[in-house]
């Protein structure tokens, strides 16, 4: 017998072990069949879903899977009432909260534009441009901070800073509470939904969060499915669901039923060095481990929330699955380094790492994200009071 025909059958199984290495992450783990992931995501119980794939550095016990979004919590030091949700909402749209007249919460958050301005970043006072991307306000009921850095630890608390903000409202809080104290048309607002016709920020504050708690998408097509529709996702969908649990690694970051941790990380978009560098976090706390995160921005109705990225120098979500897919590398520049500035150089998140993801795979979760999305709900305003 010749030493050729003796290595054949090993060359062969060498071959069949290379190719069974280089399966998709569909097929490594027993799911090649669309239909048999279709069966098991399509039903409420997350226990019997594949399990996610989840980073070492996260903590199991108070990890939270995918699902429906419950009930919005209103805290119990500002109750929901519909007479303060609807104060609320016409304070949002009123620019007299701002020094010219010109600039109200929703100029950033348009309803017809998922809450937010589809800007790179937004324009304030006198045309000046923000430093950050306007993040939406659909959701942010379940937001535990808000902000891209997280300095405001409520809704209530949110009020009080793009008012005053330079580049935004420009006004002065007390000078606010006087420009609507002095419209007649809020009185029996006022007196509706806190019992008199006192007009004190706080009272604005407690409006405001109970309108922005009542902004929140209606079911999904993604909610559908989990709750027992079997069409209501396409099979690239179904994958990218898959995907986005497993080799895509999203779910470490963008999971509970709100798709996001609530957490902070470095995602490597510091942009340490150049004209756009924001340390994020750490502006608000001042500790060194948070210099360049940032708060992980809910999943839901991403599709039509871009540009993406704190910043918004992603046009497109095709854009930041790829920088994700390299591990995103964020490479300090030479210049920086031994110098005084070294102490300040980020740190990415040790979670983000190489993912291997075909096109065909970013297509299926991008297809996936899609499913998350809600039709556009226009807001009806009765006219604004005088």
């Amino acid at each position: 017998m010749s030493k050729t025909f003796i290595l054949r059958p090993a060359l062969f199984m060498a071959v069949v072990m290379i190719l069974s290495g280089c399966k998709s992450g569909l097929e490594s783990d027993g799911y090649s069949e669309v239909s048999k992931l279709r069966a098991v995501y399509s039903q409420p119980d997350v226990s019997l879903w594949p399990a996610p794939e989840l980073d070492s550095l996260i903590n199991r016990s108070k990890f939270q899977d995918l699902g429906v979004l419950p009930k919005v919590k209103h805290p119990k030091y500002n109750p929901y009432s519909k007479a303060k949700k609807e104060l609320g909402k016409m304070l949002f749209f009123d620019a007299r909260l701002s020094s010219t007249g010109q600039i109200a919460c929703a100029s950033c958050h348009n309803p017809e534009l998922a809450w937010t301005d589809n800007l790179t970043r937004s324009f304030g006072h006198n045309r000046q441009q923000g430093k950050r991307n306007a993040m939406t306000i659909l959701n942010s009921g379940y937001a535990h901070e808000l902000f891209w850095d997280g300095r405001a630890t409520s809704l209530e608390d949110q009020a009080r800073f793009p008012i005053p903000d330079a580049v935004e409202m420009n006004s002065n809080l007390d000078i606010a509470v006087d420009n609507i104290a002095a419209v007649e048309g809020y009185k029996p607002l006022f007196k509706k939904a806190f019992g008199d016709e006192e007009v004190t920020f706080k009272r604005i504050q407690y409006a405001l969060a109970t309108f922005e708690r009542t902004v929140r998408s209606p079911r999904s097509d993604f909610d559908r499915f989990i709750q027992g529709k079997k069409d209501a996702l396409t099979d690239q969908q179904v994958k990218g669901l898959h995907l986005f649990r497993t080799k895509a690694r999203c779910i470490n970051c963008h999971n509970t039923p709100y798709f996001s941790d609530n957490k902070y990380h470095n995602d490597g978009q510091a942009l340490f060095g150049t004209k756009d560098e924001d340390f994020g976090r750490y502006y608000v706390t001042g500790d060194i481990d948070d210099l360049g995160k940032f708060r992980t921005p809910s999943l839901r109705e991403t599709t039509r929330t871009g540009p993406w990225m704190h910043h918004g120098h992603f046009p497109s979500l095709v854009d930041v699955l790829e920088l994700y897919n390299l591990g995103n590398p964020a490479p300090i520049q030479s210049k920086y380094l031994g110098t005084s500035r070294d102490s300040l150089v980020p740190t990415t998140s040790p979670l983000l790492k190489p993912l291997d993801l075909t096109r065909e795979e970013i297509d299926a979760v991008i297809a996936f994200m899609s499913s998350l999305e809600t039709r556009t709900r226009r807001v009806n305003l009765i006219k604004m009071p005088k």
